[in-house]
């Protein structure tokens, strides 16, 4: 059996009496883009922090390609490779001198290896230019081919889209796609934007208070059921019914209620909400995009 290229192990995080994160354990594999998101002050950050080493572990652990955080940092770290935002580059140097500058202080990268993550990123043409005249997207591009030049099994990119326009956004993501593939990396993505999460990567983990609400594969329905959006007055009152005759689990959305349930259910979820004086002026089945489960589980409107 293949080890996991990180797998975390009942990890928690306390400070003082406040427990941040709480017990999570989940492992991501060589090859899949996995995305991990969140609303704001869930953890996520403080998780990928514990994951390289930045932060100390209260208690679990995280191993990377078996070897331990905590035990033996060295061995573990040296299999992480990581682009946080905007990628920090001298400006004065060109794309190569930059990539040779940073191998210099990383053992065992040749030139030959610089040469690969080059062709692997698609800078051929621009590896020879000053990177104070590249674009946005083309730092991106060379900050990822630092992040590979040693050869790591875990690539982490946090907003590896942010600030980029619409086509810069597609062809970063076909690049981390073919990155996952080509080098056999597991690659973690924390991102703003939802659609490109779903389009992007293979499973994703939902992050809130400290604990992972869900943890599955992209565009993977739950048990069959199916998401429903529903307009009716009073709104309470019917949130109400539906949650304690019906035990459904139900968020409101811009003064819809938003609930997940056999489409069996509908027909006397309807006449419930009727007979009890409740008005029913729409109700609809949404086609289950990421954005619309996020919104389900978490029940707010801002994301980390």
């Amino acid at each position: 059996m293949s080890v996991a290229a990180m797998e975390l192990v009942n990890l928690k995080k306390s400070i003082g009496n406040k427990n941040i994160i709480k017990g999570l354990s989940f492992s991501i594999n060589r090859g899949e883009v996995f995305g991990f998101i969140g609303p704001n002050g869930a953890g996520k950050t403080t998780t990928i922090r514990m994951m390289v080493g930045l932060i100390n572990i209260s208690e679990g652990d995280v191993l990377i390609q078996g070897h331990s955080i905590q035990q033996d940092f060295k061995k573990a770290v040296r299999e992480v490779g990581a682009i946080v935002e905007n990628p920090e580059m001298y400006p004065f140097m060109t794309g190569w001198q930059n990539l040779k500058h940073y191998a210099r202080m990383v053992p065992g990268v040749t030139k030959e290896r610089i040469h690969e993550v080059v062709k692997l990123i698609g800078m051929e043409k621009a590896i020879n230019e000053k990177v104070g005249r590249y674009s946005l997207g083309m730092r991106q591009r060379l900050g990822i081919a630092q992040a590979l030049l040693h050869k790591p099994s875990v690539l982490i990119l946090d907003e590896p889209t942010n600030g980029l326009d619409p086509a810069g956004i597609r062809e970063m993501r076909g690049h981390i796609r073919h990155l996952a593939q080509e080098e056999n990396v597991a690659v973690i993505v924390s991102s703003h934007l939802l659609s490109e999460i779903e389009q992007m990567c293979d499973r994703i983990g939902v992050i809130k208070n400290g604990e992972m609400v869900t943890l599955q594969q992209v565009g993977a329905q739950d048990n069959g059921n199916l998401v429903h959006h529903m307009t009716v007055a009073p709104t309470n009152k019917a949130k109400q019914l539906l949650e304690e005759k019906f035990a459904l689990k139900v968020v409101e959305l811009e003064g819809d209620l938003s609930f997940r349930c056999e489409k069996e259910q509908m027909p006397a979820i309807i006449k419930s909400l009727v007979e009890n004086n409740c008005a029913v002026y729409q109700a609809n089945v949404v086609n289950g995009t990421l954005e619309d489960q996020f919104f389900e589980l978490i029940g707010e409107n801002t994301i980390e």
